[in-house]
């Protein structure tokens, strides 16, 4: 049993809050902050991420499922609300159909419950190109990345992972070396015989590919009690780009 970093904020019904992939729970703070007013938000780090353990060995969504689990029960919560974007959505699909008695509703953003073909793979290489052992500063770390991605806001949300030693040098806040080992089952279906009929919200961005029409079907196998929420001019990273839009849609959700 490992012990997550997290923030909590507020009172009232829990709300746990889970990022995606090379995330962590800054990504949320600022609406976990706005859902505070009537919840007792909790932001996490997933393990391998943020401030959390560094473990090596498997990394999957049953591995994460027991890790909010054992999380759930240290903090003396039987019953949760349940966030989560991509990487996390995919986790609390996994833990609202392996624990349906922990789950009261639950919020997917931006992703299905499918395998996909990939994606990260140019960002993988990027980060595991540069030398830490003799980056000099931020700067020639945002150089290097963006010579090899060409995107700005990619790049911005990535140099989030690195953080400086006390020692002096730099590190992520990542383990990057067991997330390229497990990216196979980072990309894997939530395969699993059973269905949760607690209520279920999924959202996707208009601009996003990763929840597509033709997806719809096998989220209602597996979430019968589900709809689907499409925000317009949101890209994958729905919380990023439409904050406004989706604490709003996600907060009446809630109160029905």
């Amino acid at each position: 049993m490992i012990e997550l970093n997290y923030k909590s904020f507020g009172q009232g019904p829990p709300l746990i809050i889970v990022h995606g992939l090379f995330g962590t729970l800054d990504n949320w703070q600022t609406l976990a902050k706005s859902f505070a007013e009537k919840y007792s938000v909790f932001i996490l780090d997933l393990r391998n991420h943020g401030r959390s353990p560094h473990m090596d060995g498997l990394f999957d969504y049953q591995v994460l499922a027991e890790d909010l689990k054992d999380f759930m029960e240290q903090h003396w919560i039987y019953k949760s609300h349940l966030l989560g974007h991509s990487m996390g959505g995919k986790t609390v699909m996994k833990f609202a159909l392996t624990y349906p008695e922990m789950v009261d509703k639950m919020i997917v953003v931006d992703i299905a419950p499918k395998s996909y073909k990939g994606g990260h793979e140019a960002i993988l290489h990027a980060l595991s190109s540069l030398d830490l052992t003799t980056l000099a500063d931020r700067k020639s770390a945002e150089d290097h990345l963006m010579n090899l991605l060409n995107e700005v806001g990619t790049v911005q949300f990535l140099l989030k992972n690195l953080s400086r030693k006390k020692e002096g040098g730099f590190e992520w806040k990542m383990n990057l070396n067991n997330l390229i080992q497990n990216y196979d089952n980072i990309l894997d279906n939530i395969s699993i015989e059973s269905q949760n009929e607690h209520p279920a919200l999924f959202i996707r961005g208009s601009n996003s590919d990763y929840v597509l029409d033709s997806d719809f079907q096998h989220i209602q196998e597996l979430f019968p009690n589900s709809k689907i929420i499409t925000i317009d001019d949101a890209g994958h990273w729905v919380h990023a780009d439409k904050p406004k839009e989706l604490f709003e849609i996600v907060d009446e959700f809630l109160s029905e």
